[in-house]
């Protein structure tokens, strides 16, 4: 498996840094995993936006999903795209409310809301807790996780392989279920850790790192660090509870 970061900028895109968005390839296969504010530009610069194999969502907070309506329009619009995209729709995995929430997100008002149907271009299918999907060569398992909206931690194999990603999440009992073992976890760190911050929102780097460690995992990413939080603060305190942690960069890619 191999990870490549289009953006890992937490909340909102900052300065010349998109918002949450990945690829993650194996066999030739490209899956779409988010897409957030910038990301979809990241894409174009790397890849035939029309090679992506699918496309999963942890959820629809708009730093992880805003692109998806340029994608739409390129789908729909694209004067000679490579091939018949109403025949090859490309499968959409996320929330059970994702078909309409994506739509609102695209049509300019209510009246055309109605008659906005995205299953022209695209196929969508619910994330299901407790079971997998095979999307590609990938076996995906997705775990609820605590956040402000019906939000997924996944958990992708492989070759033997395994990426945990936590999505956005503050702490859980899941977690420990979805990081169990991996080779790597990709785990957000939105902030600093203090007691006052609110519950079912983002970890600290204190709680990524102690979730590394509990869970055993080989190897630690960590991402979606906002534009105001201090980076170097964090991953101190992620390297204090797993020492071999690392902050992801954009654009950088990561053999799994």
């Amino acid at each position: 498996m191999r990870l490549t970061i289009l953006g890992c900028s937490g909340s909102i895109p900052g300065p010349g840094a998109p918002a949450s968005g990945y690829l993650l390839e194996a066999d030739g296969f490209l899956l779409g995993v988010d897409l957030g504010n910038g990301t979809f530009a990241e894409l174009q610069a790397r890849h035939d936006p029309f090679d992506l194999g699918a496309l999963v969502f942890t959820h629809l907070h708009p730093d992880h999903c805003a692109d998806f309506t340029a994608l739409t329009v390129l789908r729909r619009y694209h004067p000679a795209p490579p091939y018949d995209v109403s025949a090859s729709r490309l499968p959409v995995h996320g929330p059970d409310n994702a078909p309409v929430r994506l739509a609102r997100a695209y049509a300019p008002d209510d009246a055309e809301l109605a008659a906005t149907d995205l299953s022209d271009v695209f196929e969508f299918h619910p994330l299901l807790p407790g079971t997998s999907v095979h999307i590609g060569p990938f076996k995906v398992r997705p775990v609820p996780v605590d956040h402000l909206t019906e939000a997924f931690g996944l958990r992708f194999s492989h070759g033997g392989r395994t990426l945990a990603y936590t999505g956005d999440t503050g702490p859980c009992a899941a977690l420990e279920e979805l990081a169990a073992g991996a080779d790597v976890l990709l785990s957000e760190a939105s902030w600093t850790h203090s007691p006052d911050r609110p519950a079912g929102v983002h970890l600290s780097g204190t709680q990524a790192g102690a979730l590394a460690r509990r869970a055993g995992v080989s190897r630690l990413l960590i991402t979606h660090i906002a534009p105001w939080s201090d980076r170097d603060a964090i991953l101190a305190e992620a390297r204090a509870e797993f020492p071999g942690a690392d902050v992801v960069e954009q654009g950088a890619t990561y053999q799994l």
